[in-house]
């Protein structure tokens, strides 16, 4: 089995935050853990907005998560749980996550509501 590497929080840049939460699909992802009372497999996180990604898919977005340090991977068995570096991020970066989550959670909903109209 091949280890998995997540970057010291040192090592965490704010043009990697940038380039994995630039995927909605990423974003959907990272929030859905960061609302996750505790580690939960991939596979939770194998729906997005009602559309089911593909298990390759779904691997490649979580992988970008971790290579830029948002999330933490730990072996369970057979299974991979993932939970967010909320904590070490907001030391590093302060209110920088928060705010583009929040932007993005502010950009869809302008999306829904110009929709509708």
């Amino acid at each position: 089995m091949r280890p998995i590497i997540h970057p010291a929080i040192t090592d965490v840049t704010v043009e990697g935050i940038l380039y994995a939460l630039s995927d909605p699909v990423r974003v959907e992802i990272f929030m859905s853990m960061a609302a996750a009372d505790c580690a939960k497999p991939c596979s939770a996180y194998g729906e997005v907005k009602n559309r089911k990604l593909p298990k390759s898919s779904l691997s490649q977005h979580i992988k970008v998560l971790r290579e830029a340090g948002l999330i933490r991977s730990q072996r369970q068995g057979v299974e991979i749980r993932n939970t967010t570096r909320c904590t070490e991020l907001a030391d590093k970066f302060g209110d920088l996550i928060s705010g583009i989550v929040n932007a993005y959670q502010r950009q869809n909903s302008a999306k829904r509501k110009s929709k509708r109209a």
